[in-house]
């Protein structure tokens, strides 16, 4: 037995079946909907319940975190966009036509982030136009981490259920 057949029967490769891969997708849409355009969601909480100086640093942390993130789209969004698709579409031709279990999990990953992700320019580009303040900034984030929860839950379910596909299809008993 050489090294590669040692590694790859200590870590199992099929994604599914590997308690890390649900341990990381868990993490991942968790971190997720916590940090709602890059803000920590105990910072609009905080500010909420005391207001003053967490409320100010609150808009702070949205302004800064929205035109930083409207910058990278402005200056190479095309580029993003177009490496995105480029991953993806790669990630699921591997996975789905040629049943790479690993790419269809990276895929599982990734394309509901990229949701998330054109969603989160969406809503930058609301905030720095109409530049809300206070309440309405606050259930602007909520509204924010709601949906990115929603497309979170969807994703979580769709994965778990194909990935209990691929583990009966696979299974050796039947």
């Amino acid at each position: 037995m050489d090294l590669s057949q040692t590694l790859f029967e200590l870590i199992d490769m099929r994604s599914f079946s590997n308690l890390w891969f649900w341990i990381a997708l868990a993490v991942f849409w968790s971190s997720a909907s916590h940090w709602v355009l890059g803000v920590p969601w105990d910072s609009v909480l905080r500010a909420k319940r005391k207001g003053g100086q967490a409320e100010i640093d609150l808009q702070d942390l949205v302004r800064i975190n929205s035109n930083r993130l409207l910058h990278i789209i402005d200056v190479s969004g095309l580029f993003l966009i177009g490496f995105t698709f480029f991953i993806l579409t790669g990630l699921a031709g591997v996975g789905f036509a040629y049943n790479v279990e690993f790419a269809q999990a990276v895929f599982l990953l990734l394309f509901p982030m990229s949701i998330v992700s054109m969603l989160s320019v969406r809503v930058a580009r609301r905030i720095r136009a109409d530049s809300p303040t206070g309440e309405e900034l606050r259930k602007r984030l909520a509204r924010h981490r709601f949906w990115v929860q929603f497309i979170g839950m969807i994703s979580i379910f769709v994965t778990s259920l194909w990935g209990m596909f691929q583990n009966f299809q696979i299974s050796p008993l039947g």
